[in-house]
């Protein structure tokens, strides 16, 4: 391909980059597309060329080939089947990755530019002190049931709004609600786990499909509930998370359950033989493990569309989508049916859901929670994330999964645990927004005109001060990011795809891992030396700034169509506005939350997202919680909601 290759950027020094409100570096939005046309006339051209079409199979496939002629913004159905074909040839599958690297400006910005700097492998970040206001630090050897206590001891008794909510309008049942009804004797355990499995027959019915979990299994929720049930009657529940139901994504181990990933042949290669570290350390604060929620297959997609196990459907509105990856762990939060659940984040798969199904969702610093039990599919940029209906909730789960087996990281080593203290939110003063108006703004209009509210809100509110910012090479860094993910997932999993029938991957999967395994030494290492060069960046801006604020996703949820029910969909303007604010976070390894704030015109969800220095969880934690309190008593009923608490 030498003859065709681009010309590369050709970038300066990090240092000689202006980060400031009027700096001229250009916002490059992103170019994502597909020529069906371009892609079927290389094929044919190829195969003319080499005498593999004959007399009426070229004819008659040309008849149809001005039905392909189009840029394509989505591509589903028998298009999908035939993309695959194409990409999995060996003789013009090459050809046409090419063409689509070079379209996608991947060639321009990554593979043939020129740096200055050397690659930055991982994110991780030594332990620095953020010098957090209004924190508890929690001693590093405590049990989690001990950590939980602490993070107890951080909540306020009740806010006001939400008591204003609750009378009023909704609000998702917390934790604490469901320990002071087991505690008071007004329900227990087990009438709660036999009315979730209730709701999940109720929710896979003809007239549902939610497709909210890959697998629980009763009598193993059944046997956990009875024993928390007991717990209760003898007076000595193990913290305030006995009992309460959790799910995991699909991408974590949890015993009894097969770790599928989202595929239908993952599990016959890895066997889940123990639970995944977190989930350890749930089960020791004894909470109820039910089971494996729905994901994208692999995680390499945004909708949550899954060929194999269904669509996992947003609460909201069943006609359109959770989100992807960990779209059942949002959507089992929005219906109602955990107040907390799992998920893992390689490039915004908690957030997005989250704020897609109107939750809050959370991804640590990298190296903040054990990855011991997670599926390794990106090692440098997946992170284990919580979601939650509240704030309060993810603080108590993030205190139970906190700590590290002395094996992964000895506690000497283990960076300081703070935990904000929630009731005294408003004394926290002087707190810097930093907004680049260029990536901010671009976004549905719905979605930008609510969270420049929500901004506007609680500056007003709280006294915070908005400081204007550039982040410079937002679309190179998304490249640079798709490129790492890419190839740490196909390198995670050749020695399972070397031996597998590809018949039994998804179709929009194995059109993921064609172009995934394209990646070269070359375009992997030039993706590195932008990291290196965004991680100068953000330093720079945090040290003017304490958080980064922006919508979460691009757009609000949109709708399943039926032609992606089998073969999945390649959605690239919905999927490139869903990813446009996520990367940073998984590139970069820092911490960042979403929280709701309010809804589109057609009562979707929408999130606002914080991203902090790294090891700030506390003050994310403080500022969300903060965020949630002016917006809670906006907040609605999903269509789709199972009131386990509800009193007969």
């Amino acid at each position: 391909m030498g003859l065709f290759r681009t010309e590369g950027k050709v970038y300066k020094a990090a240092a000689e980059v202006d980060l400031g409100p009027d700096s001229d570096e250009t916002y490059i939005r992103a170019k994502v597309k597909v020529e069906l046309w371009g892609m079927l006339a290389v094929s044919v051209a190829f195969l003319v060329f080499l005498g593999l079409f004959r007399g009426g199979l070229l004819t008659d496939g040309l008849v149809f080939f001005p039905v392909f002629r189009f840029l394509a913004p989505r591509v589903a159905g028998i298009l999908v089947k035939i993309f695959v074909w194409i990409l999995e040839s060996r003789i013009i599958g090459p050809a046409v990755l090419y063409i689509l690297k070079k379209d996608n400006l991947i060639h321009k910005l990554v593979s043939y530019a020129v740096f200055k700097e050397r690659p930055l492998f991982t994110p991780a970040h030594a332990w620095e002190d953020p010098k957090e206001e209004e924190v508890t630090f929690v001693k590093p050897d405590l049990a989690p049931a001990e950590r939980v206590q602490e993070a107890m001891n951080c909540l306020p008794t009740v806010s006001g709004a939400r008591e204003a909510s609750l009378a009023s309008n909704f609000s998702h049942w917390t934790v604490m609600d469901y320990s002071r009804a087991y505690r008071s004797g007004e329900t227990s355990p087990l009438l709660v786990a036999k009315k979730f499995l209730a709701a999940i027959q109720q929710s896979s019915d003809m007239n549902l499909k939610m497709s909210f979990f890959i697998r629980y299994n009763p009598e193993d929720i059944l046997r956990q509930a009875t024993e928390s049930t007991q717990r209760y009657e003898r007076g000595n529940p193990i913290s305030v998370l006995d009992g309460v139901l959790i799910a995991v994504k699909d991408e974590i181990d949890c015993t009894p359950y097969p770790t599928t990933g989202g595929t239908k042949w993952l599990h016959k290669f890895r066997p889940c033989i123990e639970d995944a570290h977190c989930v350890k350390q749930l089960r020791l604060c004894g909470a109820i493990l039910v089971g494996k929620t729905n994901m994208h297959e692999l995680g390499v997609g945004t909708s949550g569309i899954n060929p194999h196990y269904g669509v996992s459907r947003n609460p909201y509105d069943p006609n359109k989508v959770s989100g992807g990856s960990s779209g059942g762990s949002a959507a089992v939060v929005c219906a109602g049916l955990c107040p907390v659940t799992l998920g893992v984040d390689g490039g915004g798969s908690v957030r997005m859901p989250a704020a897609l199904c109107g939750v809050v969702g959370l991804k640590p610093t990298f190296g903040r929670l054990s990855h011991s039990g997670v599926l390794p599919l990106n090692w440098t940029v997946g992170n284990l994330g919580i979601l939650s209906g509240t704030v309060e909730d993810t603080l108590l789960v993030y205190a139970a999964i906190s700590g590290h087996p002395p094996s992964d990281l000895p506690t000497s080593l283990q960076p300081e645990l703070n935990f904000p203290q929630f009731a005294s939110t408003k004394s926290i003063s002087n707190i810097r927004l930093a907004k680049y108006d260029k990536w901010f703004n671009d976004s549905k209009e719905d979605v930008r005109s609510c969270c420049e509210k929500a901004v506007n809100l609680i500056c007003g509110h709280y006294g915070w001060k908005i400081v204007g910012v550039t982040v410079p090479e937002i679309e190179e860094m998304r490249l640079a990011h798709y490129m790492t993910i890419g190839s740490e997932c196909t390198t995670s999993l050749a020695p399972y795809l070397d031996k597998l029938d590809f018949g039994e991957i998804g179709w929009d999967a194995r059109i993921a891992l064609c172009v995934y395994s394209s990646f070269s030494s070359r375009e992997y290492l030039n993706a590195q030396r932008l990291r290196n060069r965004q991680m100068y960046f953000h330093k720079e801006i945090f040290k003017v700034a304490d958080v980064i604020v922006t919508p979460t996703t691009g757009v609000t949820a949109y709708p399943i169509q039926d032609d992606s029910l089998e073969t999945g969909e390649l959605d690239y303007i919905n999927g490139a506005a869903l990813m446009r604010f996520q990367v940073a976070g998984n590139f970069l390894g820092l911490p960042v939350i979403t929280v709701p704030v309010g809804y589109d015109k057609e009562g979707m969800p929408i999130g606002l997202q914080l991203i902090g220095r790294p090891w700030s969880e506390a003050t994310l934690l403080h500022l969300a919680f903060a965020i949630q309190d002016l917006c809670i008593k906006s907040y609605r009923k999903p269509k789709v909601f199972f009131d386990l608490l509800k009193k007969k």
